[in-house]
C-alpha cells in the first residue's frame, strides 16, 4: 500500500519567504524605534542645529572661496566660523550692552517717580486723565502693587540669568555644528543620497530647494528689520529723543529675533516720555509703534518671503508663526522649510504616478 508523502519542497520557498517577511518586518519595527529615539536625542540640540544650518548656508560661499585658499579642511573651516562668529556676535553683544544700561536707567527713572509721586505733577495739565488715574491710585494699593512688582522681577531676573546660560550654550553647540556641517557638509550630502529613496537629481533639487528657503528666509527677515529699524528710528528722531540711530539699529536687531521684536523698544520709550509729562509724544509713539511698525511686521514679513518661498502668502504666514508656535525660534525655519520640501516630495510623488501610468 503506497504512502502519502508530504511535498516538502513546494512547502520550503513558502516558509522561506515568511521568514523573509518576518525578518523585514523586524527590521522596519527596529529602524522605526532607533528614528524614534534618534529624534528624542536630537530634539534639545534642534535649535543649534538649525541655526548652524542657517549659518552653513549663508556663508558657504565664503567658505568656499577660503577653502581655495587654505589647503587644510579644519582649517578652513574655523577660519570661517571665527568670521562667522564675528559677524554674528559682536553687533548682538554690544547693542544687548547698551539695551541692559538704557532699561536700568528707565527703571529707576519709573521707580523714583513712583516713590515720588511726581507722576501727579506730569498729568496736571490733563486734568481728566488726572481724574481717572487719581480713581485708580485711591482703589488701587500702589504701593503693594509696586512691591509685588518687585517681587516678579526679581524672579523674571533669576529666571533670564538662567536662560541666559541655556543661551550661551545653544550658541556655543551652534558654532562647534556649524564647524563640522562646513568641514564634511560635502560628505553628509554624500551620505543622504546613498539612503535616501530619491534620486541623485531629485536630492540635488531637493538640497536646492532648502538653500532657497534659507535664503528666501533670511533675507525677507533682514528687509523687514531694516524697514522696522529705520521707521523705529525715523520717529525716535522727529520727537527729539536722544540717540535715535542707535535705537534704529537696536529695533532692527531686535526685529530679527522670533518672539521679541521692535516693541521692547519703544514701549519703554513710551512709557518714559508719559511720566516726564509728554503725552502727546507718548501717544504719538505708542500709535506709530503699536500701527505702522506692527503692520510692516505682519504683512511685509509673508509677502517677502512667500515671493522667494514660491509659497502662497497665507501658507508662508502658516509655516513661519506655526514653526515658531511649535518649535520656537527656529521654528521660523524649520516651518518653512518643513513646508516646502513636502510639498516637493508631493511632486516627487506625483511624477512618479504619472509615469507608472504611462
Amino acid at each position: 500500500m503506497a504512502k502519502n508523502v508530504p511535498a516538502q519542497p513546494e512547502q520550503a520557498p513558502d516558509r522561506l519567504l515568511t521568514a523573509r517577511r518576518s525578518r523585514a518586518f523586524v527590521l522596519l519595527v527596529a529602524i522605526a524605534a532607533g528614528i524614534v529615539v534618534c529624534y528624542l536625542l536630537a530634539v534639545p540640540f534642534l535649535p543649534a542645529l538649525t541655526w548652524a544650518l542657517v549659518l552653513a548656508i549663508m556663508f558657504h560661499p565664503l567658505h568656499r572661496q577660503i577653502s581655495k585658499d587654505l589647503r587644510y579642511p579644519d582649517i578652513a573651516a574655523a577660519a570661517t566660523v571665527a568670521i562667522a562668529a564675528f559677524v554674528v556676535a559682536v553687533p548682538l553683544t554690544l547693542v544687548a550692552e547698551r539695551l541692559v544700561n538704557e532699561a536700568a536707567r528707565g527703571a529707576q527713572i519709573v521707580a523714583e517717580a513712583l516713590r515720588t509721586g511726581s507722576w501727579r505733577d506730569a498729568i496736571a495739565t490733563y486734568p481728566r486723565i488726572g481724574l481717572v488715574l487719581l480713581w485708580i491710585e485711591t482703589q488701587l494699593d500702589l504701593a503693594g502693587l509696586a512691591g509685588n512688582a518687585a517681587a516678579l522681577l526679581t524672579n523674571f531676573s533669576a529666571s533670564l540669568v538662567r536662560r541666559s546660560v541655556v543661551q550661551i550654550i545653544d550658541v556655543v553647540l551652534t558654532f562647534y555644528f556649524l564647524f563640522y556641517f562646513l568641514r564634511d557638509g560635502r560628505e553628509a550630502l554624500n551620505m543622504l543620497k546613498k539612503f535616501a529613496p530619491l534620486t541623485s537629481a531629485e536630492m540635488d533639487k531637493l538640497f536646492l530647494r532648502v538653500s532657497e528657503t534659507v535664503h528666501a528666509i533670511v533675507f525677507g527677515t533682514f528687509a523687514v528689520a531694516v524697514v522696522q529699524g529705520t521707521l523705529g528710528g525715523l520717529m525716535f528722531w522727529l520727537l527729539g529723543l536722544p540717540s535715535p540711530l542707535l535705537w534704529g539699529l537696536a529695533m532692527g536687531l531686535l526685529a530679527m529675533v522670533p518672539v521679541l521684536g521692535a516693541f521692547i523698544i519703544w514701549i519703554p520709550a513710551a512709557l518714559s516720555l508719559a511720566l516726564t509729562g509728554e503725552w502727546g509724544k507718548a501717544l504719538i509713539l505708542t500709535a506709530w509703534g503699536g500701527v505702522v511698525v506692527a503692520i510692516v511686521d505682519n504683512l511685509l514679513y509673508p509677502i517677502f518671503v512667500g515671493d522667494r518661498l514660491k509659497l502662497h502668502t497665507v501658507l508662508a504666514f502658516m509655516s513661519m508663526i506655526g514653526g515658531v508656535f511649535v518649535f520656537g525660534p527656529a521654528g521660523l525655519v524649520i516651518g518653512p522649510v518643513t513646508f516646502t520640501v513636502t510639498l516637493l516630495l508631493l511632486d516627487f510623488w506625483r511624477e512618479h504616478n504619472r509615469e507608472n501610468d504611462n
